[in-house]
Formats: C-alpha cells, structure tokens, sequence
C-alpha cells in the first residue's frame, strides 16, 4: 500500500512532497516525490488521558464543581456509573471508540472506573475496533493485575502507597492526577515516583523543579480544566521542564476530539503547533511504551491523511499549523491502524 501527500515527517514534522510505503502493517520507506495529490499526511494520534466510561452521560451536571462531579466515590459519574448496567456502559463506550477511531486516534491512555470488571468491560467495548488501548485500572490492585497498569484518582483522595509498590512490582505504568484543583497533592503524588503525572494546573516553582529533576512527563487536558472551574495548566512551562502529552479526558465534559484540544491548547496555551501535534502523537505514546507517533521507516503505519482541498484546509501555507489549529473530523479522508 502507497499514501501519497504533504508528509509531516518524523519528530520535527517536516512537511515533504511524496509517499510513504507500507508493507505488513509497517512504514518501509519516506519516499520524496513529485505526487498529484493534495492530502496531508501526519502520524494518527494518541490520547493521553481519558475516561470513556463517562460516555453514558454526555453533558451531565452543568453548573457543578469539579469534587461534585468527579470526585470518588460520589461524585456525580461515580453515581451515575454505579447506576448504569454492564450493557449501557459498554455500548457508550464502544461509541466514544468508534468516534475516536474516525477522527484520527490510534490509541488512548484510559483511567478505568470499576475495578477487574470495569478493565473488562472496556476490553470489551473495544473488540473488533482498530483504535488500541492501554487500560489502566483503579480502586484495587486487582484491576491493576487485570490491566496494563494502575490509574490513581489522586493523592488527597487515598494513601495509593501499597498500589504504586505493587505496580512497579508488575512492569507496569503508575499514572495519577494531580494539581488539579490547587498545589496541595502535587507533592505527594511526586512522592510516589509516578510513571506520569495528570493535569498539573496549579504547579509552584518547587513543583516544576521536582517535575524537571524526575524527569516526570505530564498530561495536560486543557479544555476539561476550563470546564471545571481550575484554570488552565502552564503548558508553555511546562514544555521547558519535561515531556508533556496531551489527553481529553471525560467524555462527560467534552468529546475525545484530538483536533478540538490541539487547537484549544495551541491557542490558549500560546503553544507552538509543532510542540503541540507532538504532545498529541508521540509524547503520548512515549508515555506508555507505544511505537507509534511518527512517520517514520520501521514504525507501525498509524496514519491520519486530511484532505488538503477540502472547504476548511485548502489555501493553507503551514501544514503543520492548519492540522493543530485549523482541521476537524470533516477533514478526515482516510485513517490507517
């Protein structure tokens, strides 16, 4: 199979005239050449932070405080989630799925309510689907050993000490949030020698100095911040202390639109676009351990191709600027997972 277009080209994105070949499921070769063809080509993306099962309540709770609608155990997704049967929550999810599937994702990093049988139902709310994920399980180390890792809510909500040791004793990712609503959990959760960190809105200067010396990536979501009344994370600071990947977090606050949160991020953020389709693609799937991210020869093609002629793309001058701040899902020609 050939994709011919404006390839954006390695880590830096470059963009360049030609194909990409792929045998196998993987890139052979990055070919420049003169194509008639005006799609462009970038790596699909990899969502950093999401929690799919708050699709059974697509915007609920309008009005209510960050604790009143997420905080565990009752918060208003908690309830909502508890009240919703086995069936409902897996064909919500497997919709989100689909959703991110058609617009471009290649993978997402999910926090999993539920314990072993919430793991298993997202497993199977994924099956049949091309978009992979890595689940990470919360509430009992059980539902750590039944995922690819362990999700914790944060460090004001519980002591998650016996958790981290017994996910750095399985090989697997320890993600928590924090900084969310203030400073106060930032160092408690930096305590536990996270994998990574989420969200990170309120960060002091002895934070980012901790985050910088550990070398702890963090995931910001921007767009669910400024739903809920915290703020917005520091992007730009954060980008010159450590690696940052970017997610959309709860489906119940906001769609799992990559395009919607680059483009939120890049513009309110004051980000370069570059920075930002890297923490929208490889950063995201550094994090994790996944070899996806980049166009690259050796690399799995996970591809997005826009078509550069559509209503919205055509006329751009910066490829790199008009797939994080311009295009859509309407843009989307054709995802190869």
């Amino acid at each position: 199979m050939q994709v011919e277009g404006t390839i954006l080209r390695g880590r830096a994105f470059d963009p360049v005239e030609g194909r990409i070949v792929v045998e196998d499921g993987e890139i052979a070769a990055v070919e420049e050449s003169d194509v008639e063809s005006d799609a462009i080509v970038c790596p699909a993306f990899v969502n950093a932070h999401t929690h799919i099962g708050d699709s059974i309540a697509k915007e609920a709770g309008a009005g209510l405080s960050l604790d009143e609608l997420v905080a565990p155990p009752d918060g208003l997704k908690h309830r909502l989630l508890r009240a919703a049967s086995d069936a409902e929550k897996v064909a919500a999810m497997r919709r989100s799925l689909r959703f991110m599937e058609r617009s471009g994702t290649a993978a997402t990093v999910e926090f999993r309510e539920g314990g072993v049988d919430g793991v298993r139902a997202v497993r199977a709310a994924l099956d049949g689907l091309d978009v992979a994920a890595v689940v990470l399980g919360r509430e009992t180390v059980a539902a750590m050993h039944e995922a690819d890792g362990f999700g914790a809510s944060g460090a004001r909500d519980a002591d998650f000490t016996d958790e981290r040791a017994a996910t750095r004793e399985a090989g697997k990712p320890f993600g928590i949030h924090a900084g969310e609503r203030d400073p106060t959990d930032l160092d408690p959760a930096l305590d536990l020698d996270p994998t990574f960190l989420v969200h990170v809105v309120h960060p002091e200067p002895h934070h980012l100095d901790r985050i910088e010396h550990a070398g702890v990536p963090v995931v910001v979501c921007p767009r669910s911040n400024l739903v809920t009344g915290v703020g917005t994370p520091p992007v730009a600071d954060l980008l010159d202390r450590t690696t940052v990947a970017l997610g959309t977090d709860n489906v119940m606050l906001n769609s799992p639109s990559m395009f919607r949160e680059m483009a939120f991020a890049a513009k309110v953020g004051t980000v370069d676009a570059r920075d930002v389709l890297r923490m929208a693609t490889v950063n995201g799937a550094e994090l994790v351990g996944l070899d996806c991210g980049l166009i690259e020869p050796g690399r799995p093609a996970k591809l997005l191709v826009l078509d550069g002629d559509s209503d919205n793309l055509a006329g751009a001058r910066d490829p790199v600027r008009a797939v994080v701040r311009r295009a859509g899902v309407d843009d989307v020609d054709r995802v190869v997972l």
